[in-house]
């Protein structure tokens, strides 16, 4: 059994090692890989497409802790869900769904039950009270259903549609890396139809050339739009961080279209 951890948290504060402390105290055996801690502070939407792209890589059976958490304490529910034998534990704030493909969860449980929590529960780390202990002691055989009670229903988060103007597409920013490149909503398969050799990029009224297909296809300092391993449509500077040089950010607009 597998556990990973997802948040915000970064590694200043002791939060992830704490987290990892009582996993270890309920099941010393289990190992943990940390996917990410640099998720940007209270950005769900990052978080949750983290998971996305990251949990088919891992067996099934792995369980997936994600701690992006701005509503903790609040009237968002802890959950649980098992999904195609994989397990994914976090706030019930959209964090968790995008993982699941737009497919419906095998089960989604609200961690209700106390006895696996641990004995005092704050109002501000729920990710070592509720979260860590959970996922430990599934790691361990217990089962979803005696973990809480049923839910019908989670948060789903929507990535924003590209949309078709004929021979263009428009999208936007939807994530940037540690290298500050720009990832946006535009998929490979959105471009079916249309004559990539003849395509232009466009961020807002930035021109930013024709699709490649490596960084190494334009010079050091040349913009480098490519499809990622994501298989999305990313905005770089080779040898550069885009997003320094440029001060673009997430929801910016991305037009795709063929050239005049």
């Amino acid at each position: 059994m597998l556990i990973t951890l997802t948040t915000d948290f970064g590694y200043q504060d002791p939060f992830v090692g704490i987290m990892k402390g009582v996993i270890a105290a309920i099941n010393p055996l289990v190992q943990v890989i940390d996917l990410s801690h640099g998720v940007p502070v209270h950005n769900v939407m990052a978080g949750a497409l983290i998971l996305q792209h990251a949990a088919g890589y891992f067996a099934t059976g792995t369980i997936h802790v994600v701690v992006v958490d701005p509503g903790v304490g609040g009237f968002r529910k802890p959950i649980l869900i098992e999904h195609g034998g994989s397990y994914f534990v976090g706030p019930d704030n959209g964090v968790l769904s995008l993982a699941l493909d737009h497919q419906s969860p095998d089960s989604i449980i609200d961690l209700t039950n106390a006895a696996f929590h641990l004995q005092h529960v704050s109002r501000t780390f729920h990710g070592r009270d509720i979260f860590a202990p959970v996922a430990a002691h599934l790691s361990l055989g217990t089962t979803p259903a005696e973990l809480g009670k049923p839910l019908d229903t989670f948060e789903n988060l929507v990535v924003p549609q590209v949309v078709s103007h004929g021979n263009q597409l428009e999208g936007e920013i939807i994530y940037t890396d540690n290298f500050g490149n720009l990832f946006t909503n535009i998929r490979e398969r959105d471009l079916t139809g249309l004559l990539k050799e003849h395509l232009q990029i466009s961020l807002g009224d930035l021109p930013l050339g024709k699709l490649v297909t490596t960084y190494a296809n334009v010079g050091a300092g040349e913009f480098a739009c490519v499809f990622n391993s994501w298989g999305l449509l990313e905005i770089a500077i080779n040898k550069g961080n885009f997003m320094q040089r440029v001060g673009a950010k997430v929801g910016d607009k991305v037009t795709v279209g063929i050239q005049e």
